[in-house]
């Protein structure tokens, strides 16, 4: 999903937090838990704490959550975060530099800073607050940040109903990482459908002094930052041993695909999609399915794609070969039929059709890896991981 605070200088070394000393050996670490194509982040929020479930999108810079009074939301099945019961909550003045660090704000008659967040599904608004944020650690220990949020009272956003609002995890100043002084963070995000065969394995994601991804299979590729998101240069992709570039030129744009864990499918300009397509085709020998209206021009099969009759994708970006397995590009998109669909799509005529001629790497193909951000060297790093078994 598609958009500041300045971090104290004691929070780049180690910082206590609730008597915790949060150094390299003892950081910051949450709960991933998958639910229909989305990774929520668990947290607590207020005095006394209340859960909150957050969806975590790398091309978002606000954390917020729904809060009472709710007046056009989403539903939730957790409770809603209700400001008055918090001891530890405040308002932002509108004049602060706090709320200026946001682009779209705007003064109520009251000095609230009001502010509007908007995503291809739909608007958040709200009020900017300050609370206390807690999350667990590798210890095992609660640890604590004081942070800006938006406590949200208008949504227009249609989530899924385990969901209470967003960690942004973006490079804007009001980033859940940018607040708390991370200089990078990792996750590892659980295949599609694990919730459904083993509800209690979650996936975890992990900030500061280390969380770096390290190891023998890491390969990483630099970003560009765009619009405070992180982009890489996607060079092309082989199907088995058949290369595809990204254009026909073979001549590529720095920083022409967007990393995003808040969307799910693999997004392509339609003249790469188009080639890519017709390799994959070639590599499995079953009749894919043809003008379904439910699932519209996508490559689907009613035959399960597995490592044994679909291909092998490896995805070529700027210093770093990643492999995909089809079990990785492949999933089930409707559950309870047996429809197994390419999680690879053409943008066009899709609402991510203004994406132009840039693509989108979104979470299907994210997971069963450990990717780390460096914010200082600007790196993005893929390590092959069982992220069922951390």
């Amino acid at each position: 999903m598609a958009s500041g605070v300045k971090f104290h200088p004691c929070f780049l070394l180690s910082y206590y937090l609730i008597g915790v000393l949060v150094t390299a050996h003892n950081f910051p670490q949450a709960q991933l838990i998958p639910y229909y194509g989305q990774h929520l982040m668990k947290a607590s929020i207020g005095t006394p704490p209340v859960d909150i479930y957050g969806i975590i999108d790398t091309a978002s810079d606000l954390v917020w959550t729904q809060c009472v009074p709710c007046d056009v939301c989403f539903n939730q099945i957790h409770p809603k975060f209700d400001p008055k019961k918090s001891s530890t909550y405040s308002e932002i003045s509108c004049h602060s530099k706090k709320c200026q660090e946001w682009d779209q704000i705007h003064c109520s008659p009251l000095n609230s800073c009001n502010y509007v967040s908007g995503y291809t599904s739909g608007l958040s608004k709200g009020v900017l607050a300050k609370e206390k944020v807690t999350i667990t650690s590798t210890s095992g220990q609660a640890v604590s940040f004081d942070i800006a949020f938006g406590c949200a009272h208008n949504n227009t956003i249609n989530y899924n109903d385990h969901t209470t609002g967003l960690i942004a995890l973006g490079l804007g100043p009001l980033s859940f990482p940018s607040q708390i002084g991370s200089k990078m963070f990792s996750y590892c995000l659980l295949p599609y459908g694990t919730e459904y065969t083993d509800p209690s394995i979650t996936g975890k994601i992990s900030f500061g002094n280390g969380s770096e991804v390290v190891g023998d299979g890491v390969v990483s590729t630099p970003f560009v930052a765009v619009g405070n998101q992180y982009y890489v240069t996607l060079e092309g992709i082989s199907v088995g041993d058949t290369y595809v570039p990204f254009n026909s030129s073979r001549k590529v744009s720095m920083g022409n695909i967007l990393i995003d864990s808040g969307s799910t499918l693999f997004a392509l300009p339609p003249d790469f999609y188009n080639r890519l397509e017709v390799e994959v085709k070639k590599r499995i020998s079953i009749e894919p399915m043809k003008n379904d209206t439910l699932l519209g021009n996508r490559l689907c099969y009613r035959t399960e794609i597995t490592n044994d009759n679909g291909p092998l994708l490896t995805v070529h970006f700027d210093g770093a070969d990643v492999e995909l397995k089809p079990i990785q590009i492949f999933n089930q998109p409707v559950r309870g039929y047996d429809i197994y669909c390419f999680a690879i799509i053409n943008h066009a005529k899709t609402e991510l059709a203004d994406l132009g001629d840039q693509g989108l790497y979104g979470n299907y193909v994210q997971a069963n890896f450990l990717i780390g951000f460096d914010l200082e060297t600007r790196m993005v790093s893929f390590k092959p991981t069982d992220c069922t078994k951390l």
